[in-house]
Order: C-alpha cells, then sequence, then structure tokens
C-alpha cells in the first residue's frame, strides 16, 4: 500500500483509509461478520487508518470496531473517531463522551480525536468552554495522540479555524465536484501549507461519482485510452493531489475494497495527464447541468422527526434529471417512498418545515424548501389518490410475486 508520510508527527498513513459511516447491514444492523471481513481484508492489504464517529450506524460503529480491532490488529491501524461536538454544552461534556467512546471502541487510545462538523458559529461557542485545554489535556494524559477537525463549512471559516490552533489533522469533502465548495482546493492548499494532515472524506461524492452514471459522463470517460470504472476516476482524481494525505472511503462491499485497494497502490501525486484532466472538466459540466440537489446521502439529517427518508427523497429525484428516467422514477418515489413497498410512508409530501434538518446537514442544504420542491413535481397532484390505489392493486401483486419467487 502507497503510504504518504505526515511532515509534523512522523506518522505514514496509507493513502487509502477505511470510512467505518457505510458499513453493510442485515436487517437495519451492522451486519458483524461482512462487516469485519472487510475490515481485516483492507488491513491485510495496508490500510492502516479507519475512521468512525459517535454517530455512525447509530452509534454501533465504534462498538464495532472495538470489538474486531483487538491485540496485533489493533496495533497496526491508526483509530480515527469525533467529538460529537452537537451535544458538548459544558467541559464536562466533553470528558465524558471521551470516556464513552474509549469504553466502546476498548481502547486506552485514540490516535487522531476529532472535533466533529465543525463550523463558525460551533467553533466559537467550543472555545468559549474551553476545547482547546480539554483537548490538550487528554492528550498529556495519553487519551489522545493527535487532534484535528472535521469541517462543513465555507472557506473563510475553515482558514479561521486553521489559524486559530495548531492542529494536527483535519478532514474535508473533496472530490472532483467539490473543488469550490466548503474548503474545497483553496482550503486543502492553506491547510497543507500550515503542515496539518489532509484527510478527505466523500470522494465519491455519497455514491453519485460511482456505479451507474449519465450516459454523457459514460460516453467522457469513454475517450480514454485506458479503461476505467467512474469510481476508479473519482478516487484517481483526489489521490493525484499531493497536499492530500490519506482519502477515507466508505466501502461497504468485497468489490469497493479491491478496486479501492488497486487505485490507492497505483495512483502518486500528480500522475493524471493533461488529457486525462480535461476529462474531469467535462465530467464535471455534465454533472453540473443535471444534478438538481446537492445531496451526498451522508443522512445526518435523519431521523427526521415526520419520519421522510431525506437522502432518498433527493436521490430519486437526482436520479429523475441524471438519467432521463422520469416514469421509472416516478415509480420508484411511489413505490419505496409511498410505502407501497416499504414499511410505511416515508415521502417529501410529510415534511411540515419543522427546520431540525437544516442545523444537520453538512451542505447548507435548505432541506424543507427542497422537499417542498421534490414533493410537488414528485408526488403532485392527486398523490392520496395514487397511493391509495397503488396500494390497493400493485402491493398484492408485489406480494404475491415475493411468494412465488420465494419458492425457486
Amino acid at each position: 500500500m502507497q503510504m504518504r508520510e505526515i511532515e509534523k508527527n512522523g506518522d505514514k498513513i496509507s493513502a487509502l483509509g477505511f470510512g467505518a459511516m457505510r458499513l453493510p447491514t442485515k436487517t437495519g444492523r451492522i451486519d458483524k461478520e461482512s462487516a469485519k471481513k472487510l475490515v481485516y481484508d483492507s488491513i491485510d492489504n495496508g490500510v492502516n487508518f479507519i475512521d468512525t464517529a459517535y454517530p455512525y450506524h447509530g452509534g454501533a460503529s465504534e462498538s464495532f470496531l472495538g470489538e474486531i480491532l483487538q491485540g496485533e490488529c489493533r496495533e497496526k491501524v491508526k483509530l480515527c473517531t469525533k467529538m460529537p461536538s452537537w451535544f458538548i454544552k459544558k467541559y464536562e461534556d466533553m470528558e465524558k463522551y471521551l470516556e464513552i467512546q474509549l469504553e466502546k471502541l476498548q481502547t486506552d487510545y485514540i490516535d487522531y480525536y476529532l472535533i466533529h462538523s465543525l463550523g463558525k458559529g460551533s467553533f466559537e461557542k467550543l472555545k468559549e468552554i474551553g476545547v482547546f485545554e480539554f483537548l490538550e489535556d487528554a492528550k498529556a494524559k495519553g487519551k489522545i495522540k493527535n487532534i484535528g477537525f472535521s469541517f462543513h463549512d465555507n472557506v473563510n471559516s475553515f482558514k479561521e479555524i486553521v489559524d486559530a490552533y495548531d492542529w494536527d489533522a483535519c478532514l474535508i469533502q473533496y472530490n472532483y465536484l467539490d473543488e469550490t465548495n466548503q474548503a474545497g482546493t483553496e482550503g486543502l492548499k492553506y491547510a497543507h501549507s500550515k503542515r496539518i494532515a489532509v484527510f478527505i472524506m466523500e470522494p465519491l461524492k455519497g455514491g453519485i461519482l460511482a456505479g451507474e452514471v449519465p450516459e454523457n459522463v459514460d460516453k467522457i470517460w469513454g475517450k480514454s485510452d485506458v479503461k476505467r470504472s467512474p469510481a476508479d476516476w473519482a478516487l484517481r482524481w483526489v489521490l493525484n493531489h499531493p497536499e492530500v494525505t490519506c482519502v477515507i472511503s466508505g466501502m461497504g462491499e468485497e468489490k469497493h475494497v479491491k478496486e479501492n485497494i488497486k487505485v490507492a497502490n497505483e495512483v502518486l501525486p500528480n500522475s493524471l495527464t493533461e488529457d486525462e484532466l480535461k476529462l474531469y472538466t467535462e465530467v464535471k459540466d455534465v454533472y453540473e447541468e443535471l444534478m438538481k440537489i446537492d445531496c451526498t446521502g451522508c443522512g445526518y439529517c435523519m431521523p427526521c422527526p415526520r419520519g421522510v427518508n431525506i437522502p432518498m427523497c433527493f436521490e430519486i429525484y437526482n436520479h429523475k434529471y441524471m438519467f432521463n428516467e422520469g416514469v421509472r422514477a416516478s415509480f420508484l418515489y411511489l413505490g419505496q417512498l409511498g410505502g407501497i413497498m416499504g414499511d410505511g410512508e416515508v415521502h417529501a409530501g410529510l415534511c411540515n418545515g419543522c427546520g431540525k434538518c437544516l442545523k444537520a446537514c453538512p451542505q447548507k442544504l435548505d432541506i424543507p424548501e427542497l422537499l417542498g420542491v421534490v414533493s410537488k413535481e414528485m408526488g403532485g397532484r392527486g398523490f392520496k389518490y395514487k397511493l391509495k390505489i397503488g396500494k390497493a392493486v400493485i402491493l398484492p401483486v408485489f406480494r404475491a410475486f415475493m411468494s412465488l419467487s420465494s419458492r425457486f
């Protein structure tokens, strides 16, 4: 595995990190056997950085990693987790949550402890209650080795935070569609100039840049003499930046692990050709024209008090425009979000504008307003009538089909 050295502390970090936010699941919970295999396979192939956080998988991600990262396995990796900043009201809260996380992770120390989802407002509040004093005390006691932050705000706020403390590391969202969003390229280079290790999240923009892609995007990638998957292209672009220490990928399948390891081993800084970089520009133009809502599917907005599946609402809406499949998208919206083929109604029309999701969204999307757009366009007039007919006609047919299928 390609290693990239952090100048400040000398740590040699694998170019690819394992993100434990999107582990494989079964019946709504982490599929422990499948997830353990993915983590162990990654470590066996040289991945030595594992990233998690207090809320991932409903709080189960840290506990799962604590179970499987023991003894020699724990010594092979740098473990990163994050202070749940939204729960912190006073100094004692920071002490409490760190102890909880150490217990869940079954470890005496955390290699990289980041303040989660930091922005200008939350940063000012944390400073007032002594966040730096707490972090330095925890570091002096050996409970954490390196201090950092994950970031979701604008580049000016990012620079202010970088300049406010002698950070060891930061975690930013970065991919070829987000060069000027949040910290962006400007923030990446700025942090690097301050000798701060820069870790990258959302290199595939929540999967938008991988898997099935719009036809025009596929044609552009097809111009290259070297054939690569969309995910390969996306990871390659991020790893091409010499300022990047490690790209954290949420790998939920064995094929993701294999492909990502292959790319991470191949791509050295500044290795992309001019012709390849031109292809990225063309692809970016297509996505910017087609994509209506800049959602990565991170799920921070969930759960919705009204039961709306916000990420899926936006995913289906984007799918309609990215793939020019209005009829299919309408059926998906009716069937999956209307509750015909699911456990209940979770569609955009249930939103009452309470605004709880606004504070949680890293992309700063006006979620209630966007849900209104989705509801109007995907549900439209007579949506309740469509649901009634669908449940009366489609659901029995679907259930009968599933019953027959299970016999074979």
